[in-house]
C-alpha cells in the first residue's frame, strides 16, 4: 500500500474512531445547584384556566402588567434626555457612574446613616445587589440566614454559590415579625449573615423600630453583618412607617440592597444598588474592596439609565409615590377584608410593600391538599392564578399581587370566594 493509502487508511479509521465517541459536555456544579423554587415550581403545576372565565394574574411581583401603574412623566424624559445626550452609550465604572452614585447617596442618606458616593455600588437591579452581597461575604460550606417565608432568591444564590442556607421563623400571627430566638437558635461558627427583608416580599409586613432594634441585638451578638433588602422602602401604607435598618444601630454593619423596581414602577430598566453603612471600618479591609472587585464580573448595569439617574431620583415627586401606595393599599383593604370572610382562609393584612399572604384552612378545605392543589385547582376552575406558599418555602399559604386594579381585585375575591364555597359543598354532599 502506498504511503497515500496508509494516510487515507488513518484518517478513515481516525474519523471511524471519532464518530464513535460519544459526546459529554457536562454543566457546571454551579449550574447544577442554581434552582429557582418558583420557577420549579410553576413549571410543574397545571395551570390550565377555564377558558369560561378571563384569567386574572395575581401572581407576578411586576407592577407593570396590568398598565394601571406607570412611570411619572419625568422619569421618562429623563431616560430619553440621557439618550439624547450620546453620553451614556459606553460602559461606566463598574461600581457605577460617580454622578448617578452620589444621587444615591443623597437620596438615601438619613441623618443617622448618612452617605457618599463611595458607599453606593450600582448593580443590576436589586438581585444584582443581593448577588454581589452573597457571593463576598459568603465561602461555600458558610451559611446565611434567611426569613421564612421568604423571597427565594437569597437560597437560589447561596445555593448557587455552594453556601448553605438556614431558615428563621416569621410569625403570622405577629404580623411577619421574625421569631427572634429560633433566629438565634440558628447561628453557629459557619454563619456569616443574616437577611432580612422589611418591607416584605412576600408578606407584605413593615417592622417596628423595636422589632429591628432586636434583631440588631442579635447580629450585635454574635458580629454577624445585616443584608438588609430594602427594595420596597418607603412603600408603606398611610400610617406605616419605615425605618432603614441601618439608621438604628452604630455597631453593626449593614449592606443595604434596592432599586428603582418597585417603588419607580419599572423594573425592567434593572438599576439597583448597595449602600454600605460600615461606620467602624469594618468591611473597609475586606468585605468592601470584595464587592467592588465582584462588580467586575458584569461591569455594571445600564449606563442610560444610570445617566438618568440624578434627574429620576430628584426629579419625581413626592405625591405621585403617595398616589401609587394609595392605590395598592385600596387593593390591599378590598383582598384583605373580603378574604377575611372567607370560610377556610386566613389572610394576614399587609402594612406595605405590595403583597398579602393567605392562610389555607385544610380543616375547613378538607379536600384540598396543599397550596400547590390550591392554586391550580383555583386556576382550573376560576380562572385566578396565585403563587403557591411553596414558593416561598411556606406551605398551606398562598401569595396575592396588590398592584392589580380595584375593580380585578373584586372580581378575583368572588371567584375565590365561589371556589370556596363550591370546595365545601363538593365537601357535605
Amino acid at each position: 500500500m502506498s504511503d497515500n493509502n496508509n494516510n487515507t487508511a488513518a484518517r478513515t479509521n481516525g474519523g471511524d474512531e471519532h464518530q464513535a465517541k460519544k459526546w459529554c459536555v457536562p454543566a457546571s456544579e454551579m449550574a447544577k445547584r442554581t434552582v429557582n423554587p418558583i420557577r420549579r415550581i410553576v413549571d410543574y403545576m397545571k395551570i390550565e384556566p377555564n377558558p369560561n372565565y378571563k384569567p386574572i394574574s395575581l401572581s407576578i411581583g411586576d407592577p407593570t402588567v396590568f398598565g394601571n401603574l406607570l412611570p411619572h412623566e419625568n422619569m421618562l424624559e429623563a431616560i430619553e434626555e440621557s439618550l439624547r445626550t450620546h453620553k451614556h452609550n459606553g460602559y461606566a465604572p463598574a461600581v457605577g457612574d460617580v454622578q448617578a452614585r452620589k444621587a444615591v447617596a443623597e437620596y438615601m442618606t438619613t441623618p443617622k446613616a448618612p452617605l457618599t458616593e463611595n458607599d453606593i455600588i450600582l448593580t443590576s437591579a436589586c438581585s444584582g445587589a443581593v448577588d454581589l452581597c452573597i457571593g463576598t461575604l459568603l465561602n461555600p460550606g458558610e451559611n446565611v440566614l434567611i426569613p421564612k417565608p421568604g423571597f427565594p432568591l437569597y437560597k437560589v444564590i447561596a445555593l448557587s454559590n455552594g453556601s448553605e442556607v438556614k431558615y428563621y421563623n416569621l410569625l403570622p400571627e405577629k404580623e411577619w415579625e421574625a421569631d427572634i430566638e429560633h433566629m438565634e437558635s440558628l447561628i453557629d461558627e459557619k454563619t456569616k449573615c443574616i437577611v432580612i427583608t422589611n418591607p416584605s416580599n412576600p408578606c407584605g409586613s413593615v417592622y417596628s423600630k423595636q422589632h429591628l432594634l432586636d434583631i440588631l441585638k442579635v447580629a450585635d451578638k454574635y458580629q454577624l453583618p445585616i443584608l438588609a433588602d430594602e427594595i420596597y422602602a418607603y412603600s408603606v401604607f398611610e400610617g406605616e412607617t419605615f425605618h432603614p435598618i441601618a439608621s438604628l444601630t452604630t455597631t453593626v454593619p449593614v449592606l443595604s440592597v434596592c432599586a428603582i423596581s418597585k417603588r419607580f414602577l419599572v423594573p425592567g430598566w434593572r438599576l439597583g444598588w448597595i449602600q454600605i453603612h460600615d461606620r467602624n471600618d469594618v468591611l473597609k479591609h475586606e468585605v468592601v474592596p470584595g464587592l467592588k472587585d465582584m462588580s467586575t464580573r458584569i461591569l455594571g448595569p445600564n449606563s442610560v439609565a444610570q445617566g438618568a439617574l440624578p434627574r429620576i431620583l430628584k426629579d419625581t415627586p413626592k405625591e405621585w409615590f403617595e398616589e401609587n401606595m394609595s392605590r395598592i393599599s385600596d387593593c390591599a383593604t378590598i383582598a384583605y377584608n373580603s378574604i377575611s370572610k372567607i370560610a377556610g382562609l386566613k389572610p394576614v393584612r399587609p402594612r406595605g410593600a405590595m403583597y398579602m399572604m393567605v392562610g389555607i384552612d385544610k380543616n375547613i378545605l378538607k379536600s384540598i391538599r396543599d397550596d400547590i392543589h390550591f392554586t391550580e385547582d383555583l386556576m382550573a376552575k376560576k380562572s385566578v392564578f396565585c403563587l403557591p406558599g411553596a414558593g416561598f418555602s411556606y406551605p398551606d399559604y398562598f401569595r396575592i399581587v396588590l398592584t392589580v386594579p380595584s375593580h380585578i381585585v373584586e372580581e378575583a375575591c368572588e371567584r375565590i370566594k365561589d371556589y370556596c364555597h363550591e370546595v365545601i359543598k363538593q365537601q357535605t354532599c
